[in-house]
């Protein structure tokens, strides 16, 4: 999901254009999305729209929004700036949602595989809806703040799919006589990310943002725009934070942000390599309806007392993956000659296809192809040589943990 992290996203370009404008061709995903939500329907916008097109960005049809793939620098220059200084990302296309009610926490781990409960005031955790046959509706992150609700933020494609899916747990707990309300939030959500977000985030900011650590959130005034929620989380692996901020603001913000020299604006093409960099699941691509977490390798977002507890849609079924393992597993992949794409068959030293690439392209820090994807059990292990098959010929390639690029993550 960015979500994510959290934790972390079609467009209607050509697959040929959308290569010459991502450099590095990391549009897997965009171009799956473009067949999921292609529709006639004029596309949304964010309310960075004007500002993007003010600043060069190369608008596209993202998940039936109009989005930013890049700016005038190339995707490779908004990659590399990311990860040396700090790059803003227009997220505002995601959904957001307030969870109110005393059985707030109750109603979320009836959808979640994550321990709400044990989380602290202002602590976010990335989690997953899950289906009763075990499969993935989404990956999110949640936050149970101090002011009495949970700060939702999931995936703009699965935007109406998570709002209706709680909507019907909703009339369910309501009928059943519990405390808890929905409320969808129109506001705007920006991500500044890299190694220099402290320094220039700080100097708009009152409070001590080393206080802050990695999957935590707070409100506060940010450059003098009142209530804005900052979370410490992203989508690129470096340290950085998304904020939340009122739509008629986010232009002030995005200005603000953009007059420090270390700030430069980033797009989706740089926001994929980032995060497949990381390691970080895509939804739809790397994960969906049919992945349970044990196969995805996100056994982690399982919280402890829920594995006891197997009160979470699709437990029967997960729960007992852990232990009996499954029949395939979500790797990392890094090989040579032509780079990797989603789809790509993956192949055994014997010739057998043991596999299939859900997500890759050239690296740009390491300079080496890399991909995800999921492998027979049997040569998921780091280190096993297998094979990659481009234009029916097939390439070396080799199982690697997982992430690629080291993370920095603040944790204080």
């Amino acid at each position: 999901m960015w979500a994510r992290l959290t934790v972390a996203a079609g467009l209607r370009a050509p697959r040929e254009s959308l290569l010459r404008v991502t450099g590095a061709g990391c549009a897997g995903k965009f171009l799956r999305e473009r067949r999921d939500f292609s529709t006639e329907a004029p596309l949304k916008k964010t309310p960075l729209f004007d500002f993007h097109r003010h600043h060069g960005g190369k608008m596209v049809d993202f998940a039936g929004w109009s989005m930013p793939v890049q700016y005038k620098d190339s995707h490779i220059a908004s990659h590399t700036h990311t990860r040396e200084h700090c790059s803003i990302f227009d997220v505002s296309h995601m959904l957001q949602t307030k969870i109110h009610g005393k059985d707030r926490v109750k109603f979320m781990e009836s959808l979640v595989v994550a321990d709400i409960a044990e989380l602290k005031d202002n602590q976010g955790t990335l989690t997953l809806f899950t289906n009763e046959k075990g499969g993935i509706i989404d990956d999110l992150i949640v936050t149970k703040t101090d002011q009495g609700y949970l700060y939702v933020v999931s995936n703009a494609g699965c935007a109406d799919k998570d709002s209706a899916h709680m909507k019907a747990k909703l009339a369910e707990y309501k009928a059943a006589g519990f405390d808890v309300d929905l409320e969808f939030i129109d506001e705007a959500l920006v991500a500044l990310q890299g190694p220099t977000m402290a320094q220039v985030l700080q100097a708009g900011l009152k409070g001590d943002l080393s206080k802050l650590t990695f999957m935590s959130s707070t409100l506060v005034t940010v450059f003098g725009i009142p209530d804005c929620r900052v979370t410490r989380c992203g989508y690129t692996g470096e340290d950085g934070v998304e904020i939340s901020v009122p739509r008629s603001k986010v232009v002030e913000l995005a200005e603000k942000l953009l007059s420090n020299s270390e700030v430069k604006l980033a797009g989706l093409g740089a926001r994929d390599s980032l995060r497949l960099e990381a390691g970080l699941c895509l939804y739809g691509n790397d994960i969906d309806e049919t992945t349970t977490p044990v196969e995805a390798s996100l056994v982690w977002t399982i919280g402890k007392r829920r594995r006891q507890t197997k009160d979470f849609p699709g437990a029967d079924i997960i729960i007992p993956q852990i232990k009996a393992k499954t029949a395939r597993r979500r790797v990392g992949l890094v090989s040579t000659g032509p780079p990797v794409r989603q789809h790509t068959p993956i192949v055994s030293p014997a010739g057998q296809v043991i596999g299939e690439v859900t997500s890759g392209c050239p690296s740009p820090c390491l300079r080496k192809n890399i991909a995800m994807g999921y492998v027979d059990a049997a040569f998921a292990k780091n280190g096993t040589a297998i094979q990659v098959e481009i234009r029916k010929k097939t390439v070396p390639a080799t199982v690697t943990k997982m992430p690629f690029v080291p993370t920095n993550y603040y944790s204080g």
